[in-house]
């Protein structure tokens, strides 16, 4: 089995459901703490953020393949690292939150706490989420960046895409 390449548009999608999923879970958690929905919330955002990780580290080493930049682009694509970092953050604080449920399992008081805690930076972590995304479609979607039409260089894509924007 061959890896795709650029591995980056491939893993992406994995944190963003695993966080988004975590962030529910996590909510439902601060109401019904019984059975495995805190250990369910733990798994989850703990997975999401180390996709999360994956990602960023991904997209670094992807970004070689876009050059030449527009300012617009470059600007986006600065943000979106910057939102992506964030994202770690944000995703790994909630993790660490979660596990700390379950840890402090025989508290009750400090169970609901740490509870909402982990509730409100999952969903800081979501929000991050949404933002990386849609600086990260803008500049697939607005920019062309990474698409590659027929076997082109993305350069070249952007170029033939152009083209087929103006005849339709």
């Amino acid at each position: 089995m061959k890896l795709p390449d650029p591995l980056h548009p491939a893993l992406v999608h994995f944190p963003i459901v695993l966080i988004l999923i975590g962030m529910a879970v996590a909510v439902i958690a601060v109401f019904w703490r019984k059975g495995y929905i805190p250990i369910f919330a733990a798994a989850l955002l703990t997975c999401g953020a180390l996709g999360a990780w994956v990602a960023l580290a991904t997209g670094k080493s992807d970004g070689g393949l876009v050059e030449s930049l527009s300012a617009p682009a470059e600007a986006l694509l600065e943000a979106h690292e910057m939102w992506a970092e964030r994202t770690v953050t944000a995703a790994t604080t909630a993790a660490v939150l979660a596990i700390g449920v379950i840890a402090a399992f025989r508290f009750p008081r400090v169970v609901r706490g740490l509870s909402v805690a982990t509730a409100l930076m999952a969903m800081v972590a979501a929000w991050t989420v949404f933002e990386t995304g849609h600086r990260g479609g803008a500049m697939v979607y607005k920019h062309g960046l990474g698409v590659s039409v027929n076997g082109a260089t993305p350069s070249l894509a952007t170029e033939r895409l152009g083209k087929l924007v103006d005849h339709d």
